[in-house]
């Protein structure tokens, strides 16, 4: 009698070249640890506006767009909270903060910066981030404009109706 040939299933690979039963690696690689510069990175969303926000051990330097926090945001409560996640932390004298915002008005991009700089301080130190999680500064807020509807004025209001 001929042997019959058995064959394990997980010994065969996959149309990639890796082995069955081996992890995969995961789609969005999460690198920890500061960039070249020294810098702890934070993106931030609100309304249509976006925040790119740079971090680093410092003295207390906040600057958006490249202009002092006072100068760039007029409104008292814009400032405070762009600082609140600093202040959740004890950081506002300790970290030197960079922020590049744009798009929207000038509370969407207070928003989207404060939740750069809170994105930013849970990658310096994971153990801000019952702090931050606390105070609400780790939620994004993902109210957005209604887009307008065709034939109406707007994306609630209607044309007036005419019975006749």
């Amino acid at each position: 009698m001929a042997k019959t040939e058995v064959k394990n299933p997980a010994a065969k690979l996959t149309a990639k070249g890796a082995a069955a039963g081996a992890p995969q690696p995961s789609a969005k690689p999460t690198k920890k640890g500061p960039d070249k510069g020294g810098f702890y990175w934070g993106t931030g969303r609100r309304k249509s506006s976006v925040a790119r926000v740079r971090i680093k051990p410092g003295t207390g330097k906040l600057l958006v767009n490249k202009r002092e926090l006072s100068d760039y945001f007029v409104r008292e409560q814009d400032r405070r909270a762009v600082k609140s996640p600093l202040l959740a932390v004890a950081g506002e004298k300790s970290f030197d903060v960079f922020v590049n915002v744009g798009g929207g008005g000038t509370s969407g991009q207070a928003g989207a910066t404060l939740l750069g700089i809170a994105r930013a301080l849970k990658n310096y130190d994971e153990s801000y981030i019952q702090r931050l999680r606390d105070g609400g500064y780790l939620t994004r807020d993902s109210r957005m404009v209604e887009r307008k509807k065709p034939g109406q004025a707007g994306a609630r209001k209607r044309f007036q109706f005419s019975k006749r």
